[in-house]
């Protein structure tokens, strides 16, 4: 089987997308060069997994996840007081939902239960301190 990307094969219900030497070594590039490997994924349409994997066999070393910088500490803490989510604060500086949790969370600050808070429990919360 065949589509725009290249051969494909069916396996267990899910296509699987042959990367080409020079399109792994394009992705080892990208990756070097400071690319997330979602990113990546993305661009050449693979699982993020499949990426990893090529990395791991070109002995690529894998970078941890992205974790808040104690700098900007402050500033997420400020703004998940402030009623943002954390999926929200991730996003603001380019780190997952739970690097910002764990990073607030360490801050000393109370995580708030999942679920919608309303706006006058935020003001409330805002008016406590």
């Amino acid at each position: 089987m065949q589509d725009d990307r290249g051969r494909l094969v069916r396996s267990i219900g899910k296509a699987q997308t042959f990367l080409t030497e020079s399109q792994i070594d394009q992705i080892v590039d990208l990756y070097a060069g400071g690319m997330s490997m979602n990113k990546i994924a993305q661009k050449y349409r693979a699982h993020r997994r499949t990426v990893a994997a090529h990395l791991v066999r070109r002995s690529v070393p894998l970078r941890s996840p992205r974790s808040l910088d104690p700098a900007d500490t402050p500033e997420a803490v400020r703004l998940y007081e402030g009623g943002m989510t954390l999926l929200d604060v991730g996003r603001r500086f380019g780190i997952s939902q739970h690097a910002a949790r764990t990073a607030i969370a360490k801050a000393g600050v109370t995580i708030r239960p999942k679920g919608h808070i309303p706006r006058t429990e935020l003001i409330r919360m805002a008016e406590a301190k």
